[in-house]
C-alpha cells in the first residue's frame, strides 16, 4: 500500500485532564499467569516528569537525557520476576489504556507519516523490552459482522518503565498506512488502515483496548552485560531498539549495567523519515566505546555499485566486522518490513560465500546458539 504525507506541523499534546495533579499513592498488585505468579508490581501514582518535544518530535521525559547522567526508574519491583510476563490481557478481554500523547516523528520531507504514542497502562499490562501489544481499534469488524476488529500487533518501542520511567506506560511507533488508487493516484479512505489511524488520530485521554505483552525472540539477553548487540531495523521496526538503547544507556538500572557493544543499522527513505535520530545521537556522543550508528537513507545515499542505498548494502559495507563478531557470540536482531530479510539474506549468504563459508551452516549454528532474532511484519 502507498503511504501519505502528512502535514509537516508539529505540537505539542497535553496530558489527559488531571493527570499532572495525581498526588502519590502506593499501590501493590499481584499479578499471575498460567500457574506461575509473576513478581507483585508496585503502582506508584505520581507527579507526572515534565513533557519537551525536540524539533523532530521525539518525546523526552527529562533533561537528564540529553547528558551522560542516567535517569533513577521506578518501581525496580520489574527487575524481580524471572520469566516475562506472557499474554496478561487475551483478544476476549482486553485492558482499556488510556492515550497520553500521540507525536508526529518525522519531518516534512519524510513518505509518509510516523508517530510516537504514549500509553498509560496503569502498571496493569507490565512488559519486558522487545515484547509486544496488541491493539483493539474501536468499531466493528466488517468481515465479522457484530464482532470487534481482529488484534493488530505493535512492537513497543519504550523499556519496561516507559517513557515516564514510572512503570505506568508503553509507547508505539506507528506509521499511518494510506492507501492510493493506483489509476486515479488519489486517496482511499476505505482502504485506510483501520488501527494505524486510529492511533495516529488519537487524541490525550481516549481510551485503546490492548491485549499482551506477547512475544520471546527479540527479549534482551541480559546475561552477559559486556556482550555485542548488532540491531537492524527498517522503518517502524527500530521500536524495539529504541527500548533496548534507553535500558542500555539512559536508564539507572542497578541490576543491568551494560558494558558491550550495541551496533544500529536504521533503514528509511531520507534524513526526514529518521526515527528516535538525537536521542540514538546522544547516545553516540556520551558512549562512543558502546554504541555505534549506521544509517541507510535509500533516496539520498548510494550504495557501492551507484544504486540506492538500503540496509542490506550498509550490511555488506561492514561485513567482515559483523561476520567476526558473529563468530565471537554477537547476538543479531532483525525488525521490520518481511519484505527486508530476503535481500539481507542473500547479502549475508554472499558474504559467506566470498568467506568460503556455508551461510546455511553458518545460519543453523547461529539460531542453535540463540544469537539469531527476527521479528518481521
Amino acid at each position: 500500500m502507498a503511504l501519505s504525507a502528512a502535514a509537516s506541523q508539529m505540537s505539542v499534546l497535553p496530558l489527559p485532564a488531571g493527570d499532572s495533579s495525581r498526588g502519590s499513592m502506593l499501590k501493590v498488585q499481584s499479578i499471575s499467569f498460567g500457574e506461575k505468579s509473576w513478581a507483585p508490581v508496585l503502582r506508584l501514582e505520581s507527579r507526572s516528569r515534565n513533557l519537551c518535544v525536540t524539533k523532530r518530535g521525539t518525546i523526552c521525559m527529562s533533561v537528564q537525557q540529553a547528558s551522560k547522567s542516567k535517569v533513577s526508574v521506578t518501581p525496580l519491583e520489574l527487575e524481580d520476576a524471572k520469566e516475562p510476563p506472557l499474554h496478561l490481557h487475551k483478544p476476549k478481554e482486553p485492558y482499556t489504556a488510556t492515550i497520553v500523547s500521540v507525536e508526529r516523528l518525522v519531518g516534512p520531507k519524510a513518505p509518509g507519516e510516523t508517530c510516537h504514542i504514549v500509553i498509560d497502562h496503569s502498571g496493569n499490562v507490565p512488559y519486558w523490552e522487545g515484547q509486544s501489544y496488541g491493539v483493539i481499534p474501536p468499531g466493528e469488524n466488517p468481515k465479522k459482522p457484530g464482532n470487534p476488529h481482529n488484534v493488530r500487533l505493535y512492537s513497543i518501542a519504550s523499556t519496561r518503565y516507559g517513557d515516564s520511567f514510572d512503570g505506568k506506560t508503553a509507547s508505539l511507533c506507528v506509521r499511518r498506512a494510506v492507501y492510493y488508487d493506483p489509476e486515479t493516484g488519489k486517496e482511499d479512505p476505505s482502504k485506510a488502515g483501520v488501527c494505524s489511524n486510529f492511533l495516529c488520530n488519537a487524541k490525550p485521554g481516549d481510551k485503546v483496548q490492548i491485549t499482551g505483552p506477547s512475544g520471546k525472540v527479540m527479549l534482551l539477553p541480559e546475561e552477559n552485560p559486556n556482550a555485542t548487540h548488532i540491531m537492524i531495523a527498517t522503518g517502524t521496526g527500530v521500536a524495539p531498539f529504541r527500548g533496548y538503547l534507553r535500558r542500555m544507556f539512559m536508564e539507572n538500572v542497578p541490576n543491568f549495567r551494560f558494558n558491550g557493544l550495541a551496533w544500529l543499522f536504521l533503514g528509511v527513505a531520507n534524513s526526514d523519515s529518521l526515527l528516535y535520530d538525537e536521542e540514538f545521537t546522544n547516545y553516540l556522543n556520551d558512549y562512543p566505546d558502546n554504541f555505534r550508528y549506521d544509517k541507510a537513507l535509500s533516496r539520498e545515499q548510494q550504495n557501492k555499485k551507484g544504486g540506492k542505498m538500503y540496509v542490506q548494502d550498509k550490511i555488506e559495507e561492514y561485513s567482515d566486522e559483523i561476520f567476526k563478531l558473529l563468530d565471537n557470540g554477537a547476538h543479531i536482531y532483525f525488525c521490520g518490513l518481511k519484505g527486508m530479510m530476503p535481500g539481507i539474506q542473500d547479502t549475508l549468504k554472499r558474504v559467506a560465500e566470498e568467506r568460503g563459508e556455508s551461510w546455511e551452516e553458518k545460519l543453523s549454528q547461529l539460531k542453535k546458539n540463540k544469537q539469531w532474532h527476527v521479528e518481521v511484519y
